[in-house]
């Protein structure tokens, strides 16, 4: 066997430059097409040196804050449809700690990315070093092992020959459809400057093909069984679809059998919004159109999706006598809530399906119900983005945004009040076009999240921008990517809605009967007057490098924005829009969402709201045996 003597660093480099990935459109790429770093002295001369000796050949990508690098290699992921993972790096201690908000994010969100955090000497011998944590009971412990609870495969490298082990299992993880989410490999500084004799083959090309599963052929036949019997049929689609590119074979699917579709949050925008068969998207955050179908219907076909509370009303939005298919490359996912699960790619599981059922239809008032119920709420949203009098609203802002971006576009967003507008009230320009990061909510995703998704399209949709609306509170969170994109070159626009506070936090503190505290600036203990202080957001961004243009009324948005978008596209750079908004109006979905309002309290508004909590709580759905 061939060998060659090479550091834990440089073999790991060497590697990731090896291989290779199938996109959804069968052309090949890299499967790791770049490195998000922060050097310190856990892994500048070890994975630091190993990079500049291969600058060529893997781009690395200076960040500013290692959560943020993280959440950009995040969005780069979706982007791709989890095709394609960024790298990012860290020295050991805050830096690598930073790192593990952002390891939440892709593993609530079955997102992959590939993170290495420098670690403690393996020998011991300088201990305690430098941001060394040091464990009275278990000397085996580090910062590192905080990553445990967030990723999907954890290792601690501490031979150079453990590489050969870890890295197979590192790839296997990362283009698993079923266990797909972040894998840590902490580096301890001394081993990765320590050399091995690794053999050749380690390094030659090999080129990942995503996986396929087939269904078993009995789950088919007892879903078709179900849905042949089916009065009510319901579609809930879900991001397994999008990352499955089986967007098509759903829309084959509905039109052959006249099942009306649902979205879920990852789901979104994979079905054309006038399509005659989408009733809208699903939940507490989607529409009253898809609310109304799901309480009628007696069989649920969910695809790709985890059903996640907000996805199902906390398990209230379906009828009481539902029965649910989940076809899922996840087993895990399948067999919630007493599914009858059929555990495959969306794509194959739905080909399967649609051969079993031959020429089964649904009934055509259930089939023209989805236009119907839609038409409804989408006048209900051309009411809310009528202009009025006042700051303008959140769902007029998201309007004016939608009315003039670009089929090529990609708009994001990730916590607060926006979500709910965006999953509710966007209007699909083009196929997988949005991501909300609601999986696990992410103060900061917006903007960091943004510069990878940015980065990731760059090339493949080179006349599109990519858009991302926040509020205020994520603004303060996290901004500092907002340079690493200006420094870059990578073009985007933010849509920064300032309402004074956390204002959809305060809405749900209200909202259960809670008096007004801590979360609107008017509400914080403050040692000055709070009205005369606030942050100049456009000084700020400004400083940041990014473009700024302030939008002070609604007829100001569009045209903002549309300056914004193509000053972004010339200058190649972030571009900031301001917009001062309504603090407490907000696109409602008629849904119940089940939060802990406490039992007893010394407000009676508060104990009337648990009083309310417990009663609804008596129309969850437990368990659904099929």
């Amino acid at each position: 066997m061939r060998t060659v003597r090479l550091t834990t660093a440089q073999a790991l480099v060497r590697w990731l430059i090896a291989q290779r990935t199938e996109l959804l459109d069968g052309s090949q790429a890299p499967l790791f097409p770049g490195v998000f770093a922060i050097f310190g002295h856990g892994n500048v001369l070890g994975i630091g040196n190993a990079l500049e000796e291969h600058r060529d050949e893997i781009p690395v990508w200076r960040g500013q804050n290692e959560q943020g690098m993280a959440l950009a290699a995040i969005g780069y992921a979706k982007a791709t449809h989890r095709r394609q993972v960024m790298v990012a790096t860290s020295s050991i201690g805050p830096g690598a700690l930073n790192m593990v908000t952002a390891a939440g994010v892709a593993h609530a969100n079955r997102l992959p990315v590939l993170l290495l955090p420098g670690d403690t000497f393996a020998s011991r011998a300088p201990d305690p070093v430098l941001q060394q944590v040091e464990h009275f009971g278990d000397g085996t412990l580090t910062v590192n092992d905080a990553f445990r609870a967030v990723s999907r495969y954890f290792d601690r490298i501490t031979k150079p020959e453990q590489l050969l082990a870890a890295l197979p299992q590192a790839a296997r993880v990362l283009t698993d459809p079923a266990d797909c989410g972040p894998v840590t490999l902490a580096l301890p500084q001394d081993v990765q400057g320590e050399a091995f004799d690794f053999p050749e083959s380690l390094f030659a090309p090999v080129v990942h093909h995503i996986t396929r599963p087939r269904p078993d052929s009995r789950a088919i036949e007892r879903a078709a069984g179900l849905l042949k019997n089916a009065k009510h049929p319901l579609l809930v689609v879900g991001g397994g679809v999008r990352y499955s590119g089986a967007g098509g074979k759903v829309l084959e699917f509905a039109q052959t059998h006249g099942v009306p579709i649902t979205e879920t949050t990852a789901g979104r925008t994979l079905v054309p919004h006038d399509h005659r068969l989408h009733a809208g998207p699903l939940g507490v955050t989607g529409s009253s159109s898809a609310n109304t179908l799901a309480a009628k219907a007696d069989v649920v076909i969910a695809v790709g999706t985890r059903l996640q509370d907000f996805t199902t009303a906390s398990w209230t939005v379906f009828h009481p006598e539902a029965k649910i298919i989940s076809i899922n490359a996840a087993r895990f996912d399948a067999v919630k809530h007493g599914s009858l699960a059929v555990v495959a790619d969306a794509a194959e599981g739905l080909r399967e399906l649609n051969r079993a059922l031959g020429d089964w239809k649904a009934g055509d008032p259930w089939t023209v119900s989805a236009s119907h119920e839609r038409g409804k709420w989408d006048a209900h949203i051309d009411g809310l983005r009528q202009a009025k009098d006042g700051l303008p609203t959140y769902a007029q802002v998201v309007g004016a945004v939608n009315d003039n971006a670009h089929p090529q576009d990609y708009v994001m967003t990730a916590s607060g009040g926006l979500p709910g507008e965006l999953i509710g009230g966007w209007r699909a320009l083009g196929a997988a076009t949005m991501d909300v990061e609601y999986g696990f909510s992410c103060m900061g995703y917006e903007l960091a999240g943004a510069w990878g998704a940015a980065m990731a399209r760059a090339e493949t949709h080179p006349d599109g921008v990519v858009t991302t609306l926040l509020g205020d509170g994520s603004y303060l969170m996290m901004n500092s990517e907002l340079f690493s994109a200006a420094f870059a070159g990578h073009p985007l626009v933010a849509v920064v809605c300032d309402n004074d506070g956390f204002a959809v936090i305060a809405r749900l503190q209200q909202g259960q009967g809670g008096a007004a505290y801590n979360n609107m600036f008017a509400d914080c203990r403050s040692g000055v007057d709070s009205t005369k202080r606030r942050v100049d957001f456009t000084a700020h961004a400004a400083a940041l490098g990014c473009g700024v243009i302030q939008a002070d009324t609604l007829d100001e948005v569009g045209p903002a924005y549309t300056a914004a978008r193509e000053q972004a596209r010339q200058e190649r750079r972030p571009v900031v829009v301001l917009v001062r908004t309504h603090p407490s109006s907000w696109t409602e979905a008629g849904a119940w969402w089940e939060v802990g309002v406490p039992e007893t309290a010394h407000r009676t508004e508060i104990t009337e709201a648990h009083r309310e909590a417990r009663e609804a709580r008596t129309r969850q759905l437990r368990y659904l045996a099929n």
